[in-house]
């Protein structure tokens, strides 16, 4: 199971994650957003969405670069292995600790207003409960990481990553021994692969780009013009 888990299930993921996300933006475009509810209350939503996504952003960088740059690159630097792993402490710890508090304001608002609770989906609420549960996780894996900064447990965390990512076989054994919090971070890391091509997430790969060459006007309908317009004809229209 074990071997499952960390070994075949990534794949299962990530196919599901990319697959699903392609038949969602042919099939279903116009599902394709993040369903905002600024228009229902703006209160709250500004700090935490802030705090939340810039957190989060941070988080996601640091994991690519962290796990998936070579360790012969830092040891080519010169980067100790312990600098490194405190670095990912401390830059983590603050990352995350912003991304838990907007997330945190984020479910209250959700949770605790009637208009944003009653207009919620089912997806809506399990993806925020699965992130902020996922930053607890990652925050509380703080806690083992600091018994061992001589970087030991970061190689295989690399090892692994990099192992899924080129195909390398036994890349789940560099996870046996590791403590408990950093496989259910895992897990629910692949929960949340699992779930983002049926919920909102899938805004998280989403640009405005068209908006840069888009027409710089807009036709609108007036109401002075409806008002004003003659019997048997449509209301003017205006830029």
């Amino acid at each position: 199971m074990h071997h499952f888990i960390y070994g075949v299930l990534p794949y299962i993921a990530i196919t599901i994650m990319v697959v699903g996300s392609a038949i969602r933006y042919d099939r279903d475009p116009f599902t394709w957003k993040s369903k905002s509810s600024q228009l229902l209350r703006k209160r709250g939503l500004v700090l935490g969405s802030i705090l939340f996504h810039v957190g989060v952003l941070l988080i996601l960088a640091g994991h690519i670069v962290g796990l998936l740059t070579p360790i012969a690159l830092f040891d080519a630097l010169g980067v100790p292995h312990g600098a490194k792993q405190l670095l990912a402490v401390v830059a983590g710890g603050i990352a995350g600790a912003m991304a838990l508090t907007g997330g945190l304001i984020l479910l209250a608002r959700r949770f605790g207003d009637p208009r944003i609770r009653a207009t919620s989906s089912f997806g809506d609420n399990l993806v925020i409960l699965m992130l902020v549960g996922q930053l607890i996780l990652g925050l509380g894996s703080i806690f083992p990481t600091l018994t061992h900064l001589d970087g030991s447990e970061m190689l295989k965390f690399m090892a692994w990553a990099q192992g899924i990512v080129y195909f390398q076989p036994g890349a789940a054994d560099h996870l046996v021994d590791v403590h408990w919090i950093y496989k259910a971070h895992i897990l629910l890391g692949l929960a949340i692969f699992f779930t983002f091509p049926f919920t909102r997430l899938v805004h998280m790969v989403s640009a405005p780009v068209r908006y840069l060459w888009r027409p710089g006007y807009q036709i609108v309908r007036t109401r002075k013009g409806a008002k004003e317009a003659p019997r048997g004809v449509g209301p003017a229209r205006g830029r």
